[in-house]
């Protein structure tokens, strides 16, 4: 029955108020189907959506400076930035660092400044711990004391510094990620090369990835196929063998290849026992050992959905095409490959995305040039503790995935429509 037939002339005996009624009940069942979602929304919201928030805010947050040189700040405004810095930014500097209560206060605006020019981490605790200067100073004898204190303080680019922190909000971690660097005018300019060290480390990233991804469609695919003619008993006996090693942790992963891959490892004694090689081959510590451990590691995620969207193809388009005077080679290729399309470029970005964030393997496996990206934000945070470089690295992979995502849509919905 349609709408046409729900418009039939309404029934006199009906109560008048039937259609608020009906209203009043599709409201009521959509406000219990929203509330069943509300438990999953929360559980995102909290686990998800707040740490991400928090990640892109902190990208771009600059509070060491802010928070510790609340005079110094507004002392340095007028500040033409190439005489000599006000008399009065000099005492605002001591009024600020005179205030700070704890010392790790001192040392997180110290190591900030260092971030910038080095040689600032001594300078602000030399200052610091040699306060007071004394009492009822005019701002120019607070700047004679501060120079007879260290000499440092007369260079313009430790000035400079704090001038360009000075504000809560800044660019600077997300254009260091990309090895750009804003100048104290203000101007956009590329580091000096011997500094340049992310964008290399992003190209290490994604060549790392797309190699896995790569050798991982190889291997994956035939696996896959085969897995799809099988009968559904076998196919599910060995699909546990896909499946065993991916329910294992990774660490007993690695663990097993760092024994198989070792100089006096089966690896190398197979390779000797057959006269491959005299001497054992290094595969450890670089970056094959590297590529073999996350090829095996990430192998179950490319499987997984290759496997599905190939048993979904009915096997009577191979035979018809073969029956129509094709080759079953050229009916593979031309007619069963174009439908697998879909499994390739979600098993692939699966893995491509989950390789990019990869750090355990690299870590464990590699040398010091075969680390990811990944590595540097651990780097940052648990070592460097700088939150704000770690969380801006961490930005670039997202914004990575959201951009490999985008494109995976675009392409899926080609699909569809050549389909």
């Amino acid at each position: 029955m349609n709408t046409a037939t729900m418009a039939i002339p309404q029934d006199q005996d009906a109560p008048p108020d039937l259609g608020r009624q009906l209203r009043t009940a599709e409201r009521r069942r959509r406000l219990r189907s929203m509330a069943l979602t509300l438990p999953l929304l929360a559980f995102l919201l909290v686990v998800f959506m707040v740490p991400l928030a928090g990640l892109l805010i902190r990208a771009v947050e600059n509070p060491e400076v802010a928070d510790t040189l609340v005079h110094t700040g507004p002392a340095l405004k007028g500040w033409n930035r190439q005489s000599a810095p006000p008399d009065a930014a000099y005492a605002a500097l001591v009024r600020d660092l005179s205030a700070l209560q704890e010392t790790a206060q001192a040392g997180a605006l110290a190591r900030r400044l260092n971030s910038e020019i080095s040689g600032a981490r001594s300078l602000i605790m030399g200052t610091y711990r040699a306060l007071p200067l004394g009492p009822g100073l005019t701002d120019a004898e607070v700047r004679e004391r501060m120079l007879a204190l260290d000499p440092r303080w007369a260079e313009a680019p430790y000035w400079l510094a704090i001038a360009k922190n000075a504000s809560r909000w800044t660019p600077d971690y997300l254009l260091a990620a990309v090895d750009l660097q804003r100048t104290p005018q203000g101007d956009v300019v590329a580091v000096p090369s011997e500094a340049a060290a992310f964008r290399d480390i992003l190209v290490r990233t994604f060549e790392m990835s797309a190699t896995v991804t790569l050798l991982a469609i190889l291997i994956g695919y035939p696996l896959s196929y085969w897995l799809s003619t099988l009968s559904e008993r076998r196919a599910n006996m060995m699909m546990i063998l896909v499946l065993v090693p991916f329910w294992t942790s990774v660490l007993v992963r690695i663990a097993a290849w760092i024994v198989l891959l070792q100089s006096n490892g089966l690896v190398n004694r197979f390779l000797i026992s057959l006269g491959l090689t005299d001497t054992p081959v290094p595969l450890l510590f670089n970056r094959l050992g590297v590529v073999i451990a996350m090829v095996h590691i990430l192998l179950p995620f490319l499987i997984l959905p290759l496997y599905s969207v190939m048993k979904s193809i009915p096997p009577n388009y191979l035979r018809a095409a073969i029956s129509l005077g094709s080759t079953p080679l050229a009916a593979f290729f031309r007619v069963y490959v174009p439908q697998t399309y879909p499994g390739v470029a979600a098993g692939g970005l699966l893995v491509f995305i989950t390789a990019i964030g990869y750090y355990v393997t690299p870590a464990l496996l590699g040398g010091p040039s075969d680390q990811m990206l990944s590595y540097y934000v651990a780097q940052y945070t648990n070592v460097e503790v700088n939150w704000g470089m770690a969380a801006a690295l961490g930005s670039v992979l997202l914004v990575t995935t959201l951009v490999l995502y985008a494109v995976y849509r675009k392409f899926g919905k080609a699909e569809l429509s050549m389909g």
